[in-house]
């Protein structure tokens, strides 16, 4: 059973002094890797009774890590933090209920959910743990020393959000982005599958259209560069329309290695256009397109 899928079933079960005790924990762990139960006491103005009860009660629906030795303290897991950043997308009326898994990824874990007023909404929770730190320190520039994972994926959802929020006023096909809390970011529906996943597109040529249009607004209305594009972040939806998903990677024109970063990712789109679906494009032609200063042709091998 996966973090999220913890936190989802013992959200609804958690009490007011439950999550007071979640908070203390978050709080003090910016400063300490293990927090001891007498501090948390200290904080929530519980008696040491209390905290051990709520403690216990936390440890049991396996929201927190207690490390036992010459010295006993508590940590949040993922499941805890994903309790306090669903409680606090609850209180500012963003979330009312969750459905089904969408996607459990190396990154991150999808849900679909409803709002307040019963549409549908997408529910990221982002997961750097699950990679190494070195892959982690060599793939996203946002972490530049070494923090708790907790924190890196705060970062990286906060980064994605700050990603859509700039493309999505300029056209770009993503998810609606809603909210942020934490490493949860809330967005619009996501329908569909990904691009990798199908066996067979009936038009090619038009979803491969409508991406490098997507590129090409992303880099020339927002200046922004995906900077980790494949077919595995392209999502497919029923009327062959697309969404590029997982943008927490992405640089802007200025960033030094912009040029070479926007070249892998039509590189990666071209190489599986042209492996899946006998599709040919040449890439300087496609750079020229994506940069606005040329033309794009597509040919049927």
């Amino acid at each position: 059973m996966s973090s999220a899928e913890i936190a989802v079933r013992v959200f609804r079960k958690l009490e007011s002094e439950d999550l007071r005790v979640l908070h203390v924990i978050e709080a003090a762990m910016s400063k300490r890797e293990f927090v001891p139960k007498e501090l948390i006491a200290k904080f929530t103005e519980f008696n040491l009774e209390e905290t051990a009860f709520r403690l216990s009660r936390l440890d049991k629906f396996r929201l927190i890590h207690r490390m036992k030795g010459a010295h006993v303290g508590y940590t949040l897991n993922y499941a805890g933090y994903d309790c306090l950043a669903i409680n606090a997308l609850v209180k500012a009326g963003v979330l009312e209920a969750f459905g089904k898994s969408l996607g459990v990824g190396k990154e991150a874990d999808v849900y679909d959910a409803l709002d307040p007023k019963g549409q549908r909404i997408a529910i990221k929770f982002h997961r750097l743990g699950r990679i190494s730190f070195r892959q982690t320190m060599r793939k996203r520039s946002y972490t530049t020393v070494h923090t708790s994972w907790l924190f890196q994926s705060r970062l990286a959802a906060q980064k994605e959000f700050e990603a859509l929020k700039l493309v999505f006023q300029h056209g770009v096909a993503v998810p609606t982005p809603i909210s942020q809390n934490r490493h949860v970011l809330v967005m619009g529906m996501i329908e569909g599958a990904l691009l990798a996943e199908y066996k067979g597109i009936s038009e090619p040529t038009k979803v491969i259209k409508e991406i490098f249009r997507s590129v090409r607004k992303a880099y020339l209305n927002a200046g922004v560069i995906h900077a980790d594009l494949s077919e595995y972040n392209v999502i497919l939806n029923p009327n062959m329309h697309i969404l590029i998903i997982d943008w927490p990677q992405y640089v802007t024109k200025k960033h030094p290695n912009a040029q070479q970063l926007l070249t892998r990712d039509i590189k990666n789109i071209l190489r599986f256009f042209k492996r899946k679906h006998r599709l040919q494009v040449k890439l300087k032609e496609a750079l020229a397109y994506v940069t606005g200063v040329g033309k794009m042709a597509i040919t049927i091998l």
